[in-house]
């Protein structure tokens, strides 16, 4: 196992233990986060951050427990806070000896005199549960554990100010049963080992320094609605228990194990890479030498993986973007779903996702995200759909699925035909040259999707390089499932011999690399980014050999660094080396040169298919093997900065970061 480990150097530094954050989910999108330090430093840290319409419809239930451990005549606080003055009071990370994750369980180790406290917290697969654990390691005298619970009802976007709103306290066997107000769905919260009393008392001024940098609403309010007391004796357990479930297990030894033997099963069936075959399907599995470190990977996959049921599956799956803000969005499900479910062992999961997804095909298009509030899907992406087809085509690669393909082939059939007629957004092949065409005036539809208010920070109207490298793929990947499912190619391999014909277009030949964006408003977007090295990692690619290493060289010597690709070069004058601040400066620094993890995966796949050296291309990924002991621990980040030492930022938790460093770790059968 990875052996992620923070000791007394780390943790107690406050800089340090609350930029460190941690983070369990449970499968259906709920989730519970925060930092090692134990302060609260966004709005989306809590204790039950609860998926009440898996897998969105996250709603903030029980924020935070503040602990004080009693042991002989002194009184040791186990918790943080920051107040609105700035004061952090008390400052219990000082005696936080060490903190370590045991697979995807966060661990707490207290020191205090000959003390030894621990603390776990994961959640219960499938339900809005969360386990607060603590066991008592060594003492030489009992003891006396006191915990003030903190509850709300808020989206987890929002921030909790008083109101004369009274919470409903009812206690009920084992524990109490809060109802925020008619109609809400109830919090349960036992104490197993312990006793609990119901309380009703505002806590003001909690200070988010997370949501004070991005310029958002940073002070909250938090209403105390319970008392937990328990004595612990040397090697004795007691844990808190807070769910939605009035019927939740209070077995919590057994939950522990149950998590635990799970994160094993999740290991294994990815060292052995089951449900892979034949010679493609084996570039998707993991060594069964593979470093620990890459085993963390795998448990850090699953958290992004979630339900989605729909009136024909009950069963159906999806994936969850990043944590801790982000629902599923369709591009980002089909560039991580080969990294999360192909290389981990779990193309059954895989398949559920492709199925779900094709229930959402409209006018050609894949959703690009579906809105927390649960209404329509929006349809305002180009690249998404065009995605789909290279998820389809590495399961198929990988599972040998033909009954898959004939499932799907209507519904891609009818994508590559709306494609030619054209949809939404102008998005349609132009008949003189094969290209994809898409955009209008103030809509964002590629992955570079920055808007705020009616500014489009990227707009890329146009043929972008990227969307075409990916028509160009999905042309030659229907060709290849036609004949597989004994039909007629020629309508394909014409069509993709025009866009191949016509990709030529993109060349610039005097900068020696693609264009970003051909025939926008403004004529042919010569602007460095990272798109085209997308035109040379896919399957098939559209350039010829020595434009491909051509492409591959400008990339690494200008975009290239150790988490990522810029997203635009340094050199551009539009460039913004550092992500922060305002939403405004944040969206706007977004695609303009921050770094996306992501690209690592595209860059090393080109790098090695144009140099033939895996060995170097490994490399690569040491810097993202050593990220993992920092932001949220046993995870990748979704960005950046462009600037050195390039801080990540963005989402703590990113799926296609994840996704894509597993994919080219098993592509390039890294071992220890």
């Amino acid at each position: 196992m990875f052996k992620s480990e923070l000791g007394r150097e780390l943790c107690g530094e406050l800089a340090t233990a609350e930029s460190r954050e941690w983070l369990v989910t449970n499968g259906t999108g709920s989730y519970a986060s925060g930092t090692v330090a134990g302060l609260l430093t966004r709005r989306y840290h809590g204790l039950l951050m609860a998926a009440l319409h898996p897998p969105l419809g996250h709603t903030l239930l029980f924020s935070k427990l503040d602990e004080v451990a009693s042991y002989g005549s002194e009184d040791y606080p186990l918790f943080t806070n920051r107040w609105a003055d700035g004061t952090v009071e008390p400052r219990g990370y000082q005696i936080i000896e060490r903190f370590h994750l045991e697979g995807s369980i966060p661990v707490w180790s207290y020191g205090f005199g000959d003390a030894l406290l621990e603390k776990r917290i994961w959640m219960q697969q499938g339900e809005n549960t969360t386990y607060i654990y603590y066991t008592l390691r060594r003492s030489s005298l009992p003891i006396t554990l006191t915990m003030k619970g903190f509850a709300t009802y808020r989206d987890r976007h929002h921030t909790t100010q008083e109101n004369s709103r009274l919470m409903q306290v009812e206690s009920v066997s084992s524990g109490l049963c809060i109802t925020a107000f008619p109609g809400a769905f109830p919090l349960y919260l036992y104490a197993v080992g312990g006793a609990v009393s119901p309380a009703h008392q505002w806590h003001y001024g909690f200070d988010l320094a997370v949501e004070k940098s991005r310029g958002g609403d940073c002070l909250e309010d938090l209403l105390q609605v319970a008392t937990f007391q328990g004595e612990l004796q040397p090697g004795q357990s007691l844990a808190i228990a807070a769910s939605t479930d009035s019927h939740a297990s209070l077995g919590v030894e057994s939950a522990l194990q149950s998590r635990r033997e799970l994160d094993q099963q999740l290991i294994k069936r990815a060292l052995k890479g089951k449900g892979l075959k034949g010679k493609k399907g084996k570039a998707y599995q993991l060594s069964r030498k593979s470093p620990e470190w890459v085993q963390q990977l795998v448990l850090a996959a699953d958290r992004f993986i979630v339900d989605r049921p729909y009136p024909e599956n009950p069963d159906g799956k999806t994936i969850i973007a990043g944590y801790p803000w982000f629902g599923d969005w369709g591009r980002d499900m089909a560039i991580a779903l080969p990294g999360l479910t192909l290389c981990t062992g779990r193309s059954h999961i895989g398949k559920l996702i492709l199925q779900t997804f094709a229930q959402y095909v409209d006018q050609g298009m894949l959703p690009n995200r579906f809105p927390d509030d649960g209404e329509t899907p929006d349809y305002n992406t180009v690249d998404a759909t065009l995605w789909y087809f290279q998820a389809i085509r590495a399961y198929y690669y990988a599972t040998k699925d033909k009954k898959l393909l004939k499932e799907l082939w209507p519904v891609l059939r009818e994508i590559i035909h709306w494609h030619q007629q054209g949809t939404r957004y102008q998005i349609q092949m132009d008949q003189a040259d094969g290209l994809l065409y898409a955009g209008e005036p103030g809509v964002q539809l590629t992955w570079m999707d920055a808007k705020v208010g009616e500014w489009v920070v990227t707009p890329r109207q146009g043929k972008p390089v990227e969307v075409n490298a990916l028509w160009y793929n999905a042309l030659r990947t229907m060709a290849e499932f036609a004949r597989k499912l004994g039909k007629s190619d020629e309508e394909y391999q014409k069509l993709g011999d025009r866009t191949l014909a016509g990709f030529d277009r993109f060349w610039n030949e005097e900068l020696g690399y693609c264009y970003d964006v051909l025939d926008t408003p403004k004529g042919n977007d010569a602007s460095l980014r990272p798109n085209q090295i997308l035109a040379v990692s896919l399957p098939d690619s559209p350039l010829p050999r020595n434009r491909q290493r051509a492409v591959v060289e400008v990339c690494g010597r200008s975009l290239l660094t150790s988490y990522g690709l810029r997203s635009l070069a340094a050199t551009d004058p539009n460039y913004i080396g550092h992500y922060g601040g305002t939403l405004l400066e944040r969206d706007g620094a977004y695609h303009q040169g921050t770094v996306w993890g992501w690209l690592i995966g595209p860059y090393i796949s080109a790098y090695v298919r144009v140099t033939k050296d895996p060995k170097t291309a490994a490399t690569f990924l040491a810097p993202l093997a050593n990220h993992l002991l920092e932001a949220c621990m046993g995870n990748l980040s979704e960005i950046f900065d462009g600037d050195a030492p390039m801080t990540p930022n963005g989402a703590f938790a990113q799926a296609w970061t994840v996704a894509e460093v597993l994919r080219v770790v098993a592509e390039l059968k890294i071992e220890q």
